[in-house]
Parts: structure tokens; C-alpha cells; sequence
């Protein structure tokens, strides 16, 4: 019973999490739409939509984003909203939006804000690929030069990358007729801007305070589509926003990497406790659904596999302790394993995509204190006195029932053995059980 509730359980929540897949008109994203926006077709008034990203840029919210314009697509609303503040991310998920921006049938803005809100990095390309492009007071954007996401880059394949990249940002700012220039400066100077220099240098196209200023300030605006050109209508428009359900919501938080690291462990351990005693079924089944979110999420983030394959040895050298007699060798050798491939899993130099030393230390701490107390107890355990089985009866005292030579009777623990002595023994007299042979015991007379 205790099994199958574990899988119905397992099967709910990687259903949420999208682990196996889900169909795209039961996300909750659709529900979002169809809850909040007008029907589809016919559409009784002009709609814009409007999405939020308040995060890096992950596979999560790539996918968060082109589903957003399909919908918005769908609907033939007059235009999405973009709601941009992000510290950057991955350059492929970057690539994903931008080619779904570009091809979009319907117009996307971008619109960095609120006040305070910044487009760095892969948020600056995001912003150049708008078909109109905002920024709130007190904004800023730029710093676009390229972080090497697995490790070091040697200087060629930094100037590959740099290139790659500047020409990105060069052929977005031609397209959207902005400044070409200072688009491939963000990349190969990192330089930044803010939004009254963006707008003085043709980076942006407007300025807006709010977003009900922004869409008063783009009504008439003319933009080019794959369809051809479009004239924005958004005077009284609806705005509808799409939430980041639920699903959107847990991939986002399983996606962070010490989320994803805490996981990782926590499925390992769960395995552990399984194997060391097994029936428990729920240590294991907790342990696998750890495991596949755990990898999920490292599948969305830059991960050095020597530092997965050393964590993994570390915690096969814990298991390995607790059946193998090393006096220590294999606890003291996963520990440090597991401390250099907490250190190595996600190598880079960005600080939204690094493990946090407050994650790390406690959690390979807690693993060395696992692997003390398992130690311990297997030293201690060795150490006493067996009182049960064959060895439990050596040494004890029984009573002598009676007269023992090469045969006779003893009486311990509740029951009568037969018995033998290399000394005669009366009936009545004390004895030490010297050994067991078979089932007769050797006995010797107590003094």
C-alpha cells in the first residue's frame, strides 16, 4: 500500500514538473489564458498581453516567453508586453527567444522596468530583437560580453565567442534600426547605459514611466512583421497578463542551482538509507523523485561533469563505508570527494549560476557527520560483547546438573546442554562455558 501511494505521489508531481512531458493546451498557462482573457476567436476588443520576467534567463523562462507569443499570437492580440529585469543567463537560451522574437507574427515589446529594473547581458539582446523597445526612468542596460559557462575559455575560443556575439548584436540593432555601434560595444566593452542615454544614442525607442504610458505612447507606432507592417491600435486596449503558473513556478525554482545541488544530495542519501535498510520504500522513492529533479534541473544549467562524477564517487564511498570494515579510509576519502565536486559542479564565473559556499559547506559537513556517527556505531557494535547466538554463550555461567566428564548436562539461559569437561565436575557445582562444539558445550569447573 505504502508502494503504491509513492508512485501515485511520484507521478503527480513529475506531471506539475513536466519531467515526462506535458500537452500543451492542459498547461497552466492556457488555464491562465482561458480563465482571464477574452475568447480566442472572435476577439470583441483589442488585447495586449503582457508577461513578467523578474529572473535570469534559463531554459525555463525561454520556454515561459515563446509560449507566451504563441498565445498571444493566437489570439491575435494587437501586441505582448515584455517586462524585462534580468541580470542575464545562457546564450543559448537567449538565442531561443530572440529567433522566436524575430519571427514572431505579432508585435513584441520590450519594456525594461519598473524603476530600478536592468537588461544586462543576454537581457540586452532581448531588448535589441523588440520590435519597439522601452526602458522606465532610473533603468539601465549593457555588460553583454560573454562569461564562459563551463569552465575557462583560452583566448581564441574568447574571440570566437566575443565575435559570434557582436555580430549577433550588430545584425539585431540593423534590423530593428537601432545603434549598430554601440550594440557591439556592450559586447566587446561591456559597456552599459541608462535610459536617457539610450534613448539620446538610438538604443531604445522611448521612454516610458508606466506601462498604461507606454501603451498611450505606442498607439500609431507602425512596425515591421514576417507578415508585413502593422499599425498598433492599443488605444483601450485590454491588457491581459499571463502568470507564470505553477509548473513555470517550480521548474524556475528547481532550476537554481543550489536547489538543484540540495536535491541532488538529498536523492543520493535517500538511495543510501534505502540500500542500508532495505523494505523502508519510502527513503527510496523520496531519493528517485529527488534524483529526476535534480537532473532536470542540472539538464538547465552548465554543469562540469567531472564535478557530477566526483560527487557521485563521494557519496558511493559513504555507502561503501557503511558495509566495509576501512577504519575510516572510504568516509575520509568520499568527504573530500564530495567537497572538490560541490566546488567543480558548476564552474563559472557568473554569480547567479554558482553554488553558494553557505550551501556547500553544511551540506559536506553534515555528509562527514553521516559518515562519523555510521563509523562509530560499526566500531562500537564490534567492540561489545555478543549476547546472542553461539558467541553470547561463551564465557557465561551455568549450573552443572549433573556429574560432567565426557558427558553431562548444563543449564543456561533457560535451557538444559549437553556438555563435557577436561576435569570432573559435580553435580551441583558452577561452570564456565569455555566452547561450543556442535551442540555440546565445553565447560570448565569455577573455582
Amino acid at each position: 500500500m505504502r508502494t503504491a501511494l509513492c508512485g501515485v505521489f511520484l507521478f503527480f508531481l513529475l506531471s506539475f514538473a513536466g519531467v515526462g512531458g506535458s500537452d500543451a493546451s492542459s498547461s497552466p498557462l492556457k488555464s491562465k489564458i482561458s480563465s482571464t482573457a477574452p475568447a480566442l476567436s472572435p476577439v470583441p476588443q483589442k488585447t495586449i498581453y503582457l508577461i513578467k520576467i523578474d529572473a535570469p534567463i534559463t531554459p525555463v523562462v525561454a520556454e515561459y516567453i515563446i509560449k507566451s507569443i504563441d498565445t498571444a499570437s493566437e489570439a491575435r492580440a494587437e501586441a505582448i508586453i515584455i517586462q524585462l529585469d534580468t541580470p542575464g543567463g545562457l546564450v543559448d537560451s537567449m538565442r531561443e527567444i530572440v529567433k522566436k522574437m524575430i519571427s514572431a507574427d505579432v508585435p513584441v515589446i520590450v519594456y525594461v522596468g519598473p524603476a530600478g529594473a536592468r537588461a544586462a547581458s543576454a537581457g540586452v539582446f532581448i531588448t535589441l530583437a523588440a520590435n519597439i523597445a522601452a526602458m522606465a526612468p532610473s533603468t539601465h542596460m549593457g555588460a553583454a560580453h560573454p562569461v564562459q559557462m563551463e569552465g575557462k575559455m583560452d583566448k581564441t575560443m574568447e574571440t570566437k565567442a566575443v565575435n559570434d556575439l557582436a555580430a549577433m548584436a550588430r545584425g539585431l540593432a540593423d534590423r530593428r534600426g537601432k545603434n549598430a555601434r554601440w550594440a557591439e560595444e556592450a559586447v566587446r566593452k561591456s559597456v552599459s547605459i541608462t535610459e536617457t542615454e539610450a534613448i539620446a544614442n538610438n538604443v531604445i525607442d522611448l521612454v516610458s514611466p508606466d506601462l498604461p504610458s507606454l501603451i498611450k505612447a505606442i498607439n500609431g507606432k507602425t512596425v515591421d512583421l514576417v507578415i508585413g507592417k502593422k499599425t498598433l491600435q492599443t488605444e483601450g486596449a485590454v491588457i491581459v497578463e499571463i502568470a507564470m503558473g505553477f509548473r513555470y513556478r517550480l521548474l524556475e525554482l528547481i532550476s537554481n542551482p543550489n536547489i538543484a545541488y540540495i536535491l541532488m544530495i538529498l536523492g543520493f542519501y535517500g538511495l543510501y538509507f534505502e540500500l542500508a535498510n532495505p523494505g523502508a520504500v519510502f527513503p527510496g522513492v523520496a531519493g528517485a523523485i529527488c534524483l529526476i529533479l535534480a537532473f532536470y534541473a542540472l539538464h538547465t544549467l552548465p554543469i562540469n561533469y567531472a564535478g557530477l562524477m566526483l560527487i557521485i564517487l563521494g557519496v558511493g564511498l559513504f555507502i561503501a563505508e557503511a558495509f566495509i570494515t576501512s577504519h575510516g579510509v572510504l568516509g575520509a576519502g568520499g568527504t573530500l570527494a564530495m567537497l572538490l565536486g560541490s566546488v567543480m559542479l558548476i564552474d563559472s564565473s557568473a554569480p547567479l549560476l554558482r553554488i553558494s559556499w553557505a550551501v556547500i559547506v553544511p551540506v559536506v559537513a553534515m555528509s562527514a557527520l553521516l559518515f562519523i556517527i555510521t563509523v562509530t556505531v560499526a566500531i562500537r557494535s564490534q567492540r561489545e560483547k555478543a549476547d546472542t547466538g553461539r558467541e553470547g554463550l561463551i564465557n557465561m555461567q551455568a549450573d552443572a546438573k549433573t556429574d560432567i566428564l565426557r558427558d553431562g548436562q548444563v543449564f543456561v539461559h533457560g535451557e538444559y546442554w549437553s556438555a563435557w569437561s577436561d576435569e570432573p565436575i559435580g553435580k551441583g557445582e558452577k561452570v564456565k562455558i569455555v566452547s561450543l562444539e556442535g551442540l555440546k558445550l565445553k565447560v570448565k569447573r569455577i573455582p
